[in-house]
């Protein structure tokens, strides 16, 4: 039985060793996650990153078994199930979100990324690696140490203290006896932070503001590699003009502005989706080649070309470098690794300082790796770091350095969404249209809306005249013919004057519907009655496929508003029927925050172009006569959702009359 209990203990003692190495190869992954999440590495971090965390789940998962093997403790796989390989759709292309690709890659890519950032164990195993640097470490190599620390002391002092021996003994049987225990408390340590964990209102709370927290570093990482990328553009644009005179620069000024238009516009897009402030786009229109004139040669300002390309390339030459806001575009790429390079790299320096530069190096002193052996790790600038407090002492610097790397780090996260919004503010301010570009915008689109308005009026008269002509009028005349003709028999023959006027009479009753239709379809009573909501109610009751409208209207709308919103949605509700061949649809009606907002899904086959036809262009023109705005969402195989939005204000209580 002794010899089973010393066997027993002395295997743990090894186990305990094992479990240190496993603690020094979670310290050695948590910094190569480091070193990925730096500045430095923010190019890196898209295509470096799932690749170490993917292979960082090997070292948590091998704690896991051998806390089951040593200790019996079962400790569940935390993790998500890995995402099935994206499937193509009909066309052949791969969807990711609301975007199609003819590669299977991103869309793999992308979901691969989701798997392993967007799962919390991810970064309870950070965490978890983090601290078992310290807490497994000294569990596993406490036995290890008492051990070789007693038996060394017994060796090495037996002739100086007569107590020695003994001592170096008991020592050593003391860690040969609390093994089995610390590799149990070492398993149950692992179990606290690597099981599946039960969600509550707290835990969620606590998970949304890391994984909010997480998210604003990860996008200041990727604005970061972006500004990096600005940099190069930066030089290359100041090259081309300064440098490219002559023909250099007629051949390459055009595309490097483009380039820079394209990265402004990319920061502009991003901007509207992590701050939700639209930015418009400041460039004037692209003026449309005028015609050849009576000698064949093309006029651009007061130069001649004998050629439509050469003309078309100069006249896109001169809107590109004429145009204001591509020079707001030049010193907004000129002056964003600058200012905004600034801005971000204050949280993630004060992240990588607090990490990287005290607490790794702290710890590592703590657990007795000297200086020598941490160089290759890792390295730190003259006066930062370690180095800076080096003259106090390692256990000085190990005791000051870990919490004041710690609350430097946590100062970086709680900084980095203001810092974000700072970065947000800096780029609305350059590359958001001037008022004086605003109020250029707005004379083109109104231009453009009254041309589509006029067009449309003239449009809608040919129709009102068409259906006068051909059917209510025809028939009035008819009627009247039928009139003369009673006339002529009533003393004749009464009973054919009677089968006349009883004809009149059927045929002034279809002129009068045909003319009540025609009303209706220039202004339907139920919309001057009983409002927007009620007419789309009633609109929906006489289609062919079941109808579910939904309407939030706390007032009546101006009569134009309601005119254009309600023909819009019978447009859109027409398409559903006709040609989407939908089996059902919905309609949202709401008003909020200055708009009207109504959204018409169905669920027919999709594959809805705003280019192809002349409906949904239609729908636009009309809605854009009152600055409103039509997006659609119509992927191959449906469903289909047409978003329509009025800028408007309400001029009424909602009424309703019974």
């Amino acid at each position: 039985m002794t010899s089973t209990w010393v066997r027993r203990h002395l295997i743990a003692v090894v186990r305990g060793l094992a479990l240190a190495g496993v603690a020094l190869a979670g310290a050695l992954g948590f910094v190569a996650h480091l070193a990925v999440f730096t500045p430095g590495f923010g190019l890196g971090l898209i295509f470096l990153l799932p690749r170490p965390v993917e292979l960082g789940r090997h070292i948590p998962n091998l704690a896991r078994r051998l806390a089951y093997r040593w200790s019996g403790l079962v400790i569940a796989d935390p993790y998500r199930p890995r995402p099935a390989p994206p499937q193509p759709e009909p066309d052949g292309r791969y969807r990711h979100l609301n975007k199609l690709y003819r590669s299977p890659r991103f869309p793999a890519f992308s979901a691969r990324m989701d798997w392993l950032l967007g799962d919390n164990a991810t970064y309870r195993d950070l965490t978890w690696m983090a601290l078992n640097t310290a807490v497994g470490g000294v569990l596993g190599a406490l036995p290890a140490g008492l051990v070789v620390g007693g038996l060394g002391f017994a060796a090495t002092r037996a002739g100086v203290y007569w107590w020695a021996v003994p001592a170096g003994l008991v020592g050593a049987l003391v860690g040969v006896a609390i093994a089995p225990v610390l590799v149990a408390v070492h398993a149950r340590w692992t179990a606290l932070l690597l099981r599946p964990t039960v969600s509550t209102p707290r835990s969620e709370c606590r998970k949304a503001w890391i994984g909010r927290h997480l998210l604003v570093l990860v996008r200041l990482l990727y604005l970061l590699a972006l500004a990096l990328l600005g940099v190069l553009l930066a030089v290359l644009t100041v090259l081309v003009m300064v440098l490219g005179f002559g023909v250099g620069q007629v051949y390459f000024l055009p595309p490097t502005i483009e380039l820079t238009r394209w990265l402004a516009g990319y920061r502009r897009e991003l901007l509207g989706k992590w701050s939700g402030v639209v930015v418009e786009t400041p460039y004037r229109p692209q003026p449309e080649l005028p015609a050849p004139r009576p000698d064949g040669l093309y006029e651009v300002d007061a130069n001649l070309y004998e050629t439509a390309r050469w003309a078309a390339y100069n006249q896109r030459l001169k809107w590109l470098s004429r145009d204001p806001a591509t020079w707001r575009d030049v010193l907004w790429l000129v002056t964003d690794p600058l200012v905004g390079g600034a801005v971000l790299l204050l949280p993630l320096g004060l992240i990588w300082y607090g990490l990287i530069s005290l607490t790794v190096p702290g710890i590592l002193r703590l657990v007795g790796v000297d200086a020598a052996a941490q160089s290759w790790l890792f390295s730190t600038s003259a006066g930062l770091g370690p180095t800076a407090l080096s003259g106090h002492g390692p256990t000085v610097v190990a005791g000051l350095a870990i919490p004041l790397g710690i609350a430097l780090a946590l100062l970086g996260v709680l900084v980095a969404p203001t810092m974000l919004r700072l970065h947000h503010r800096w780029t609305r301010l350059l590359l958001a249209p001037t008022r004086r570009a605003q109020l250029a915008l707005r004379v083109q689109r109104l231009t453009e809306t009254r041309a589509d308005a006029t067009e449309a009026q003239a449009v809608e008269l040919r129709r009102i005249e068409r259906d006068l002509h051909d059917g209510a009028q025809a028939r009035l005349v008819a009627v009247g013919l039928t009139l003369g003709a009673v006339e002529q028999l009533m003393d004749q023959d009464p009973a054919a004057a009677r089968a006349l006027l009883t004809e009149a009479r059927e045929t002034s009753a279809k002129a009068l519907a045909e003319l009540r239709d025609l009303v209706r379809g220039i202004h339907p009573p139920v919309l001057a009655e009983r409002g927007l909501g009620d007419a789309i109610r009633a609109l929906a009751l006489d289609l062919p496929v079941p109808t579910e409208v939904t309407v939030e209207l706390p007032g009546r709308l101006a009569e134009p508003i309601e005119s254009a919103a309600y023909f819009a949605v019978s447009e859109l509700l027409t398409n559903a029927v006709k040609h989407a061949k939908a089996s059902r649809v919905t309609v949202d009606l709401r008003y909020a925050d200055g708009r009207l907002r109504a959204v018409v899904t169905d669920d027919g086959r999709g594959g809805a172009d705003p280019t192809a036809g002349s409906g949904l262009r239609g729908v636009g023109r009309r809605l854009g006569t009152f600055d409103g705005v039509v997006a659609v969402s119509s992927p191959p195989g449906g469903p289909t959702a047409v978003s329509l939005e009025l800028p408007c204000v309400l001029s009424s209580p909602k009424t309703s009359i019974s």
